[in-house]
């Protein structure tokens, strides 16, 4: 039988500091999460050693006996968080599932990732980077809406019903806010009126695209300007709905899309990208998260009821892509 190490982030193991907005451990897992996938793994006939974070990691560099680790570790601090347990296995030499750590530092920086969706001409929203809101002063050419984010956060932190701006003074107080409170550079976009899905993909050759999952906020489908907020994440005004009430025409855009974006920044094994669609129906990908999360809640487990399998097989057509990727059948 072989031995699946799982690497991970706890919400409990974060120590908030002075200053530190309230969502700052978001991206962590709850232990509850880690005893799930533990269980889905185990399911698949594996045995599970936990591992825990890029520290414990560290300690057991040299003893660890795993056949392959299961990485869902988010890092703790920088904009190459998400990249310190892959980097550890690759020097280690030991097989991983997911992507590595130069795929991870590219698409947690949203702004390096949009720049590689440009040259590979997948749509994205038009953008600027501003790392003080006193650049703002003597500027007055920006189109709004436009909605501001931090530059390098993932699962919706820094997003709130304040980060889709209309004036410049929103803009600036928006900016200002990000700025202080994340200590990084804020990403400014055009906001996208219309309607927000998501679509996950898991394997390597070939990459199965799973069905469209739509975001319905407020019970309406169509959003205009709403969007996804940390806020809305553990609230019950948000809803997935699978699959997405879209013509065929627009799936088949947004599959391809999806598709190209994962092939674009090398994602291997599952990833999940994020999508805005206009009013005219014309799709944008806002991100690429090839570190998703697989919490139930999420939307790998509707996915999962939704094409007729359970979690763990969902969670063991992940594994098993990387099993074979890395030649361990």
């Amino acid at each position: 039988m072989k031995t699946v190490g799982l690497t991970y982030d706890l919400k409990t193991d974060y120590q908030f500091k002075d200053g530190d907005p309230e969502d700052a451990n978001a991206e962590f897992d709850h232990p509850s999460t880690v005893d799930v996938i533990a269980e889905a793994i185990e399911a698949n006939d594996f045995k599970v050693e936990r591992i825990g974070n890029a520290e414990n990691l560290l300690e057991k560099f040299t003893s660890l006996k795993v056949d392959i680790v299961f990485n869902i570790s988010e890092g703790l601090t920088g904009r190459n968080r998400e990249s310190q347990v892959p980097i550890l296995l690759e020097m280690a030499g030991i097989p991983f599932v997911g992507a590595d750590a130069l795929t991870l530092g590219l698409t947690l920086d949203k702004i390096m990732a949009k720049k590689i969706f440009i040259a590979e001409k997948i749509p994205t929203p038009k953008f600027f980077e501003i790392s003080s809101a006193a650049e703002l002063i003597h500027t007055n050419h920006h189109k709004f809406p436009l909605i501001v984010k931090p530059r390098f956060e993932g699962s919706s932190k820094g997003l709130s019903e304040n980060s889709r701006v209309a004036t410049k003074e929103e803009l600036v107080k928006q900016v200002d806010y990000v700025v202080t409170a994340y200590k990084q550079p804020a990403l400014v976009e055009e906001f996208i009126s219309g309607q927000e899905f998501t679509v996950a993909l898991v394997g390597n050759d070939p990459v199965e695209v799973l069905p469209i999952v739509q975001i319905k906020i407020d019970g309406k489908l169509k959003l205009n300007n709403k969007f996804y907020t940390f806020a809305r994440i553990t609230s019950d005004r948000l809803e997935y709905i699978c699959p997405a009430k879209i013509s065929q025409e627009l799936k088949k855009k947004i599959d391809e899309l999806a598709l190209k974006t994962y092939k674009a920044v090398e994602c291997r094994d599952f990833g999940r990208v994020d999508f805005r669609v206009d009013n005219e129906g014309r799709p944008y990908v806002l991100e690429i998260n090839p570190l998703p999360s697989l919490s139930t809640e999420d939307v790998f487990m509707l996915l999962a009821q939704n094409i007729g399998i359970t979690y763990e097989q969902m969670i063991g057509k992940i594994l098993n892509s990387a099993i074979r990727r890395h030649n361990l059948n």
